[in-house]
């Protein structure tokens, strides 16, 4: 039923946003040289290995340039990008990932597959499912650059500050999965667009990481 729900609203989704989704591609070409999509390597379900669809929101070749994470100040980002990313909109192109089976509407977050290599006994069980376009601590985490904006290492920021956390709640995700948990997901997110500083009330104990920026004068 999970897969019905995703190819019926991911293909829904993509064929009324095309003219939209068109437009974005437009503009990233004509702002900066290079490809419309950025297409990195996640893992996904059981570990395995796809390639993810992203709008790009980085000068080319960005990976070479800097670390995996990305602070709000990161130079590699275009104007353009900074945009996308604050709106969530360069997320959108994963619906074709959705609709490939790669990835679900709702399920944690895909992470890259050198950092899945170190995964403990535990975090592994999060391969379990699949891997979504929101879950809980994409609510929770609605804007991580801002949050790493002003530290000088913002991997070794993600690592302290925003990793534990995002990890309990993924966990949490795979222990309550349900169609009616990921009901409850999307439109929360939806609304969490809306209202930046808002929660839910599931999340009711974890501290917004709009609070926290004191990460900044932390010696990352």
């Amino acid at each position: 039923m999970k897969r019905c729900v995703d190819l019926v609203v991911s293909v829904a989704a993509l064929v009324l946003l095309a003219p939209f989704l068109a437009a974005i591609a437009y503009r990233i070409r004509c702002e900066s040289p290079g490809p419309v999509f950025y297409r990195g390597r996640r893992a996904g379900r059981g570990g395995r290995a796809f390639r993810i669809y992203k709008f790009r929101t980085m000068v080319v070749d960005a990976e070479l340039l800097g670390g995996p994470t990305t602070a709000g100040d990161d130079p590699r980002l275009t104007p353009l990008g900074k945009l996308l990313r604050r709106c969530k909109l360069d997320e959108l192109p994963q619906l074709i990932n959705v609709v490939q089976g790669e990835m679900s509407l709702v399920g944690p977050r895909p992470e890259v597959v050198e950092k899945v290599a170190r995964y403990s006994r535990e975090e592994k069980r999060i391969l379990n499912v699949p891997p979504g376009i929101t879950d809980w601590a994409s609510i929770w985490n609605a804007d991580e650059g801002t949050v790493l904006a002003g530290c000088r290492d913002a991997d070794q920021a993600y690592e302290q500050i925003i990793r534990p956390t995002k990890i309990r709640l993924q966990l949490m995700y795979c222990e309550q999965s349900s169609l009616w948990v990921d009901s409850k997901i999307l439109f929360y997110t939806l609304l969490k667009l809306c209202k930046k500083d808002w929660l839910p009330p599931e999340l009711d104990g974890f501290e917004p990481l709009a609070t926290a920026n004191w990460a900044r004068a932390q010696p990352w």
